[in-house]
C-alpha cells in the first residue's frame, strides 16, 4: 500500500496485478455459474418435454389443472378428519363418508384398545426398527472385509464390495414388489427388502469410516502379537462406533418413510391403508393419514437427533488421522 494523501492509499503494482488476477477468477467463475445454470436448465426444459410426449398423461397439458385434486378432495367436516383419526363414530349418513369404526377395532394385550390407523403406524414403526436393526447388523459384519486397510487379500475384499454394491442397486420398492410376489402380501416382504437394502447402504458407510480410522492402535496390537478380530475389536471398533450408531439413526429416519412407500405394493402398515384410502376417495381418513404420518416423521426425526447427541455427541465424524 502506499500512502497518497490524507484518508487515501494506493495500491502497488504488485497489488493491483492480484486484484486484477482476483476480478479475473471472479469473473470466470461467474461465467462457469451461469453456464451450469443454463445447461441445468436445458436439461429439465428436454427431460419435461420428453416426460409429456411419452406420457399418457401429457404433462404440460394437465399442468394447469394441478390443484383441482386438492381444492375437490375435501371432506365435508374438517372435524371428520379427527373422526377418522380416533375411530369415533360418523355423523353422516351418506355412504361415502360413514365409516363403522366399531368393526375391526385392534386392542393391545387383549384389552387395550388402539385406533386402527395408529396400530398401524406402530406397524410401519416396527417394520423400520427391525429391518434397520438386522441390517446395520449385517453391515457391521461385513464393513471390516471391505476395507482397504483390514483386509490383504484383494479376491475378498472385491466379493464383499459387489455383494453391498448389489444389496443396495435396487430401491426398496422394487425389491418390495418382488418379495411380495414370493413371500405373499404382509410386513415380511417389507422388513426382508428394507434389510437388504439397508445392509448395501450402511455397508458402504461403515467401510469408509474403517479406512479412514486410525491405525495406530491396530499396529501396536499387532506388535504385541494380537490376531486379526482381536485387532478389530480393540483397535478399530471403539473408534468407529459413534460413527456407526450415528449412520444406524440416521438410517431408521430414511427406513420409517420407506417401509410408509413400501406398504403401497403390499407391504403392510399405513402406507398400504392409505393407498386403499386414496383409491376408495375417502378424503377424511386420506387426510388423517396425512396428519398422523406428518406428525410421527417430526417426532422420530427429533427422538432420532437427541438420542444421536447423547449417545454420540461430539464423536460422530470424527476421523482419524
Amino acid at each position: 500500500m502506499i500512502d497518497a494523501g490524507p484518508g487515501r492509499t494506493e495500491l502497488s503494482e504488485a497489488g493491483r496485478t492480484i486484484h486484477r488476477h482476483y476480478q479475473q477468477l471472479l469473473r470466470t467463475r461467474r461465467l462457469y455459474s451461469l453456464l451450469a445454470l443454463g445447461g441445468v436448465a436445458t436439461l429439465l426444459f428436454f427431460a419435461l418435454w420428453f416426460a409429456n410426449d411419452n406420457n399418457a398423461g401429457k404433462f404440460f397439458d394437465r399442468l394447469p389443472y394441478f390443484f383441482d385434486f386438492f381444492i375437490h378432495f375435501q371432506p365435508d367436516d374438517p372435524f371428520e378428519i379427527v373422526r377418522a383419526l380416533f375411530d369415533l363414530p360418523s355423523p353422516y349418513a351418506d355412504g361415502s363418508l360413514k365409516y363403522d369404526y366399531e368393526e375391526g377395532r385392534v386392542y393391545l394385550f387383549g384389552s387395550v384398545y388402539l385406533p386402527e390407523y395408529f396400530y398401524q403406524m406402530l406397524v410401519t414403526i416396527n417394520i423400520a426398527l427391525c429391518a434397520t436393526l438386522a441390517g446395520a447388523a449385517m453391515a457391521f459384519v461385513l464393513c471390516f472385509f471391505a476395507a482397504t486397510n483390514l483386509v490383504g487379500a484383494g479376491a475378498v475384499r472385491f466379493l464383499v464390495r459387489r455383494l453391498l454394491e448389489l444389496m443396495r442397486a435396487f430401491p426398496e420398492i422394487v425389491i418390495a414388489g418382488l418379495l411380495v410376489a414370493i413371500l405373499s402380501i404382509g410386513p415380511i416382504a417389507a422388513v426382508v427388502a428394507i434389510f437388504i437394502h439397508t445392509t448395501g447402504a450402511l455397508g458402504k458407510l461403515f467401510f469408509e469410516v474403517v479406512e479412514n480410522a486410525d491405525m495406530k492402535p491396530d499396529e501396536g496390537l499387532r506388535s504385541v502379537g494380537a490376531t486379526w478380530l482381536e485387532c478389530v475389536r480393540y483397535g478399530m471398533v471403539p473408534q468407529v462406533l459413534p460413527n456407526f450408531v450415528s449412520y444406524a439413526l440416521l438410517r431408521t429416519e430414511i427406513n420409517v418413510r420407506a417401509s410408509t412407500i413400501i406398504g403401497a405394493v403390499g407391504g403392510g402398515g399405513i402406507g398400504e391403508v392409505f393407498r386403499l384410502s386414496l383409491s376408495r376417495d375417502h378424503a377424511a381418513k386420506t387426510y388423517a393419514i396425512i396428519v398422523l404420518l406428518f406428525a410421527t416423521i417430526l417426532l422420530i426425526d427429533w427422538f432420532s437427533g437427541w438420542l444421536r447427541q447423547r449417545l454420540v455427541g461430539n464423536a460422530a465424524f470424527q476421523f482419524g488421522a
